[in-house]
Parts: structure tokens; C-alpha cells; sequence
């Protein structure tokens, strides 16, 4: 059996070794590291994936979601509800900004951010609603969006774990996530579903001219050279990068069904162990890209498992084991315990097993037998 990995980048890079290669090497022959024809063509091409008007590449996924806010114009003080049960970059560029955090709990199917949550929090300060399509399964974006509509908040999608997924609406319409919202952001760091070699982000919106704002923005707040029109950043996909992205982009939806068939295997394997939760679907198999293959293990047995699969080589995160609301940075006196039942319960169950596109029944077969034997005994 090979090596089992949480995620296997060298297995992936051997199917696409010669475009990227080739395409490396164009680029260092041509000098042209930054905003490069690599960079426009991936641009290009994700903007016709995605169905969106514009994306706008930067560096890393964490400014995609600061220069997303920084585009809003939103003011020191405005209040910005997301999930509590997530990566702390979500919340992170709230505060650098001089935002003002409203964490709330989440769903406990789907582990999304839960809309009823939302209207709870909603003050004549709230500005904006940051959902995070976290684990690969899109946020239930109908209320958010109706909410966001009747009380004229901005919606900023966090689509870093689940690029390539699709949203279907109450009225039959479908779109990707990360182009429903005013805006949304992604992360292309390697582990991702469509990750780069390096660090590297994105932007999307359909609002010509906050598009036209954020590219001035990225860009040190310039449209015209040494012309600073707006407060800018530093933060520009490299030519490099581009070319990686654009060797997978085609493969993405071949990508994540490989995602899903694996979670499928998994699924069939857990059921009826009483002591395991398995993913939830909560609509078409289109709808979750599996960045992670998340569990639930009860009975207080998670721990013990997770010391178990270490001891068999068996690799595996916890993602996350400490609620925002209890993290240093973010301890605020507005936030009461009974407001996070949910969080507070998933950060003592859940256990992700390795999910990539290069897993083997041979090895999934062996975890799947390594945990119910655990479990059993």
C-alpha cells in the first residue's frame, strides 16, 4: 500500500508535470513574473468557469477576504456576522480592519453558518454577512441572500473550501459559490481543491465598478502608474502560480467528483458504526467538493481515535479545535456560551480524514478497517 497522506500533491502534480513544466519555464524565459500573460489568461479562464464577470487574482486567500471588505468601503466600527466555527483568517481581516466581529453559531448538519443565527445578531451597525462554505459544502445562500436583501447587508462569500461547487436555489437557478454573493474570495493555497505551488487568491464579483476598485486596490491603490487613487495593497498573483492554476482548472470538476467518490466509499464504509456522524448532503452530490472529510465521533471517543490513528501512521485534522469566540484575539464580553451550542459541541467531535484527489480503495479500505476496529473494540 502507498504511503497515505491527508493530501497527496506529489501524486497530483504527476498527472500535469509537463504543462507545468513547460509552462515554468515560458515564464522564466519570458520574464514576466507579475501580472504576466499566465495571470490574465487564468483570469480569464476562471471568470468563464465560474460564470462571473470578474475576478480580480491576489496573493493569498486571507487578502482576498481583506481586500474584499477594503472594497465595501466599510467603516471602523461597522459590524461583519460570520461563522464562529471556521479559520481564523475569516475573522482576522475583520479586525485589521478595525471592524467590529459579531461571531455566531452554526448549523450542525452542514457545519455552515446558520441563518437564523444571523437575523439574531443583526444590529443597526450590521454592515455585512461573511458566510464560509467550510469542509467544501455550500452555506444555505437562499435565506442569507433574503436576509442580506431585507436588511441591505453586503454578502461576502468565503469560497476557499469549496471552489468548483454549485449552489442550487429555490427557483431551479444554479450558480457556483463564490459568485452569488456581492463578492466573494478564495484561497489557492496547494492543499486546496484548486491550489497553486506557493500562496495565491482571488476575488469575484459581477459589480463592474467594485471590480474596477478592488484592481486598483491589489495594485497599491493605482490605475495609472504612480498615480494612487485609493488606499492599496501589495497583493498580486505571481506568473508562476498562474501557470499551475491553470494546468488544474481544467481538471477541477474532474477533481472533486474524484473527492467525491472517495467520500462516497467512506460513507458506505461507516454505516451503522453508532459512534460515527458521516458528512451530510443536504441537496444534489454537485453541491459538496469534500476539501475535508469531516466526522463526527460521539460517545466522547474522539480523542482516543485520534491517538489511535496516529499510532497506526494514519493521518488526520481537527478542524477546529477551538472556537473563534474562545480564542484570545477574539474574546469578547457581548459573546454568552448559550449563544454556541453547536460550535461548542463540534470542536469536541470532529475528526477530518485524509481527502484527496490521489486516494486508492486499497487505502481507504485500511482506514476505513483501522477506525471501526477501534471503534468495535
Amino acid at each position: 500500500m502507498r504511503k497515505i497522506q491527508m493530501v497527496d500533491l506529489k501524486g497530483q502534480y504527476d498527472g500535469i508535470k509537463d504543462q507545468v513544466n513547460s509552462s515554468f519555464q515560458e515564464v522564466i524565459e519570458n520574464a514576466a513574473f507579475i501580472n504576466g500573460p499566465e495571470v490574465q489568461q487564468f483570469q480569464k479562464d476562471l471568470e468563464e468557469y465560474l460564470q462571473v464577470k470578474h475576478v480580480i487574482p491576489c496573493a493569498n486567500g486571507t487578502d482576498a477576504l481583506q481586500i474584499a471588505m477594503m472594497g465595501l468601503d466599510l467603516k471602523p466600527g461597522d459590524e461583519v456576522i460570520t461563522a464562529d466555527f471556521t479559520f481564523a483568517a475569516t475573522v482576522e481581516v475583520i479586525a485589521l480592519l478595525q471592524l467590529t466581529p459579531v461571531l455566531v453559531d452554526v448549523e450542525p448538519d452542514s457545519f455552515n453558518i446558520d441563518p437564523e443565527a444571523i437575523k439574531k445578531a443583526i444590529t443597526p451597525k450590521t454592515k455585512a454577512i461573511v458566510p464560509v462554505h467550510l469542509f467544501g459544502q455550500a452555506a444555505n445562500m437562499d435565506a442569507i441572500m433574503e436576509i442580506a436583501k431585507e436588511h441591505n447587508l453586503y454578502v461576502i462569500e468565503d469560497n476557499a473550501q469549496a471552489i468548483g461547487g454549485n449552489y442550487h436555489f429555490k427557483n431551479g437557478e444554479t450558480q457556483k459559490t463564490g459568485a452569488i454573493g456581492h463578492i466573494g474570495a478564495t484561497s489557492f493555497f496547494p492543499s486546496k481543491n484548486l491550489g497553486c505551488y506557493g500562496d495565491g487568491g482571488a476575488i469575484f464579483t459581477n459589480d463592474d465598478d467594485l471590480a474596477h476598485t478592488i484592481r486598483g486596490i491589489v495594485n497599491h491603490g493605482m490605475y495609472e502608474r504612480y498615480h494612487h487613487d485609493v488606499v492599496g495593497v501589495n497583493s498580486r498573483l505571481d506568473s508562476l502560480q498562474a501557470a499551475v492554476l491553470r494546468a488544474k482548472l481544467p481538471k477541477l470538476d474532474s477533481y472533486n467528483e474524484a473527492r467525491r467518490k472517495s467520500a462516497k466509499q467512506y460513507s458506505e464504509a461507516f454505516k451503522g458504526q453508532e459512534d460515527i456522524i458521516t458528512p451530510v448532503l443536504l441537496d444534489k452530490e454537485d453541491t459538496h467538493v469534500y476539501h475535508q472529510y469531516t466526522l463526527k465521533i460521539k460517545n466522547g471517543k474522539r480523542d482516543a481515535l485520534a491517538k489511535h490513528l496516529q499510532e497506526k501512521g494514519i493521518p488526520f485534522g481537527i478542524y477546529y479545535p477551538i472556537p473563534l469566540h474562545k480564542q484570545k484575539a477574539y474574546t469578547d464580553s457581548r459573546y454568552n456560551e448559550a449563544d454556541f451550542p453547536v460550535t461548542n459541541q463540534l470542536v469536541q467531535e470532529v475528526l477530518s480524514l485524509p481527502m484527496h484527489t490521489e486516494l486508492d480503495d486499497e487505502q481507504i479500505e485500511y482506514i476505513t478497517a483501522t477506525i471501526k476496529n477501534f471503534l468495535d473494540t
